[in-house]
């Protein structure tokens, strides 16, 4: 591979910010794998945010990226797995998985896609050192007959506009919003952007805890909500205490421990077959290698209230931070109606290109 931009090389990062700048280029903030594009003819390298491979996960993107991009070129972008209108995180996580064969299945029945949203270099010139507008106006031009599996991200630099689209995509299963300054050059590495993130609190169940990974105190809550059929579901963790507040934790939740924890509601979480059919914690997965899932049993009886950015599926999409005990809240009284429903929106509408 001969490039003037080689990998590795570290994307561009953003700060999180309470509202949409002014002034700004305006994206979406998509939800899926950040990853930065190398195309030298036939060869064609995928990296991801922290400089590993993902090539051999998304074959049918290799294919794409020979047929749809410039012969000599390096994009940062997203790879998305969309249908139904919307974007599905959980079936993109499914793509990492050891076996070639599962990953070519997987490939032909849910194709990847891939959103563009910055050029680095085209043919023989690097373009990191040129400001965002004169990128942007290049990787239009060079985007021109690109599709269908790679987009190029809708963008606009009117901040009402920006303001719609915050609102209006998320029910796409878009994060938020992201704003570049136009006169910025690209910065690997460098928190130079600025992202919005949608927020909203739920009143959660606090039925067992991990310890932190250095021993000392709680490291994280684990949260349940009741599903209509009054089961006790888990939806997430709740974290990033100080270590001081670790150590309180610890003794503020000690009445609460169950010496036996098998009237617990997920008493059943070391069988395999249990995690079929509910919500538990400690559930097999890749992500999780050798991080030990064991948990402590709480009697569910105290409720906290949490600030989630949304939901993917049943469970909040990221870890959610902790804002305050509500001794006023039922337990049972948790459950998903409590939930915000955004407005679906057809994400068809938005990679038109």
């Amino acid at each position: 591979m001969d490039l003037p931009v080689l990998p590795p090389v570290e994307p561009m990062l953003a700060k999180a910010v309470a509202a949409i700048p002014a002034g700004m280029h305006y994206e979406a903030k998509w939800d899926g794998f950040r990853a930065i594009v190398f195309r030298d003819g036939d060869e064609v390298e995928v990296a991801s945010r922290t400089g590993k491979s993902l090539a051999r996960y998304f074959p049918e993107l290799l294919d794409a990226f020979r047929a749809e991009l410039p012969p000599r070129c390096v994009l940062d972008g997203e790879i998305v797995l969309a249908h139904d209108g919307r974007l599905h995180f959980e079936e993109l996580q499914e793509r990492i998985h050891p076996a070639a064969s599962r990953v070519r299945k997987l490939a032909v029945e849910r194709p990847a896609g891939f959103v563009a949203f910055d050029l680095l270099a085209l043919d023989d010139t690097a373009l990191l050192d040129r400001p965002l507008a004169a990128r942007r106006a290049e990787l239009t031009a060079a985007l021109a007959q690109a599709g269908p599996r790679v987009h190029l991200a809708p963008a606009t630099t009117d901040r009402e506009l920006a303001e719609v689209w915050f609102t209006r995509f998320e029910g796409a299963g878009l994060d938020g919003i992201v704003a570049k300054p136009l006169d910025e050059p690209y910065r690997p590495g460098v928190r130079s952007m600025f992202k919005v993130k949608h927020g909203r609190t739920a009143d959660c169940v606090v039925a067992g805890y991990r310890e932190h990974k250095d021993g000392q105190g709680v490291g994280s809550l684990l949260l349940g909500l009741y599903d209509g059929a009054g089961v006790l579901q888990h939806v997430g963790v709740c974290a990033s205490f100080t270590a001081a507040r670790r150590r309180e934790l610890t003794e503020e939740l000690a009445p609460l421990r169950l010496a036996d924890p098998s009237g617990h509601p997920w008493a059943s979480w070391t069988e395999e077959s249990a995690h079929q059919t509910g919500r538990l914690p400690g559930a097999p997965s890749r992500w999780s290698g050798g991080k030990d899932a064991q948990w402590t049993a709480l009697r569910p009886e105290r409720v906290c209230e949490v600030a989630y950015d949304h939901m993917e599926g049943t469970r909040f999409r990221h870890t959610t931070h902790f804002r305050r005990w509500r001794p006023d809240r039922d337990p049972r009284s948790c459950d998903y109606t409590q939930l915000e429903e955004p407005v679906g929106y057809d994400l068809a509408e938005l990679l038109r290109n």
